[in-house]
């Protein structure tokens, strides 16, 4: 029984990682007033860059930096039709989703080609993220095997109470929570909300493709076109879920990720139920949460409303 709950509390703390770090990401741009329905492509991006520049460098450090850099590039595009053109934000984000899985899929395709069409998949795997344990907490039963991550597990937790701090005890934080909530009072304090909303979607974005770079550099060594799954959607999901708050976001991620892991067990039992049953409960779940608690959260105020002011 105790293996069991070890394996459980690994893979879940595991498959809620790219959760986590997209959640946390998009929970900031969200309490700046901005809804970034693009969170799956941003995804996208930094996974199949993170594998690219793993793979071409050798090294998943050089990896990540990659990933992080082509899902803030991301959410700069977006930001840009969001919040410069003041474009309807769930277009901008469904725009940058459809962008990023063509362009992902045909770089692969273009870079990987012989590779893609001739199935050798040994060609092309990047170096992962190695595994590490807590010196301290390795020995505590459950607590050390879910512990026991790669450093970007480790990062995402520790994230938490960062962007809970920079959210609650900073003047950053309330200068983001006030543009989400009364813009045009910001504005009148000389606040440009502009720059504000921007920065948070940088922001959201670097965070986005460290979530994608979780998939291509520590659950897996390579990139698969789509890979992404529907998780940007989930973590969407997550920051109603856990109400905006990054304590809320990680437990909600850790209930998702704990979901996840559970009906991969269920699919090994061979039960005798179709097996897109099991793959489809967590989007069930995700519907479920919205349909329980959406109606009930309060959410920023400006949420997804363009700013102009009045002189534009």
């Amino acid at each position: 029984m105790t293996g069991f709950a070890d394996d459980m509390a690994a893979a879940a703390v595991r498959t809620a990682t790219p959760l986590l770090l997209a959640a946390l990401g998009e929970t900031i741009a969200e309490r700046a007033g901005v809804l970034n329905v693009g969170l799956e492509g941003t995804m996208l991006a930094g996974a199949f860059a993170g594998f690219l520049a793993g793979y071409v460098s050798g090294d998943p450090t050089v990896g990540l930096a990659g990933a992080v850099a082509a899902g803030a590039l991301v959410a700069a595009a977006f930001a840009l039709l969001a919040v410069r053109a003041r474009i309807d934000q769930v277009v901008a984000g469904l725009f940058v989703n459809l962008l990023a899985a063509g362009l992902s899929a045909l770089a692969f395709r273009e870079i990987f080609r012989d590779a893609v069409f001739a199935a050798e998949s040994r060609a092309v795997r990047a170096v992962p993220f190695a595994d590490v344990s807590l010196p301290l907490l390795d020995a505590v039963p459950v607590l050390g095997a879910a512990l026991r991550q790669s450093p970007l597990s480790l990062a995402a937790i520790l994230l938490v109470p960062a962007t809970a701090y920079l959210l609650s005890r900073t003047r950053i934080g309330l200068v983001i929570r006030a543009v989400g909530e009364a813009p045009e009072a910001a504005d009148a304090l000389g606040v440009s909300v502009a720059r504000v909303r921007f920065g948070a979607c940088l922001a959201m974005g670097a965070l986005a493709g460290a979530a994608g770079a979780s998939l291509t550099l520590a659950q897996s060594d390579t990139f698969i076109e789509g890979m992404t799954a529907g998780r940007g959607f989930i973590a969407l999901a997550i920051v109603i879920f856990g109400r905006w708050n990054p304590y809320g976001v990680l437990v909600a991620s850790l209930f998702f990720g704990a979901a996840s892991a559970l009906q991969y067990r269920f699919q090994a039992l061979s039960l005798g139920i179709p097996h897109q049953a099991f793959l489809a409960a967590p989007y069930v779940l995700t519907l479920l949460c919205l349909f329980g608690l959406g109606g009930r959260a309060r959410t920023p105020a400006a949420l997804a409303r363009p700013f102009s002011r009045e002189h534009d």
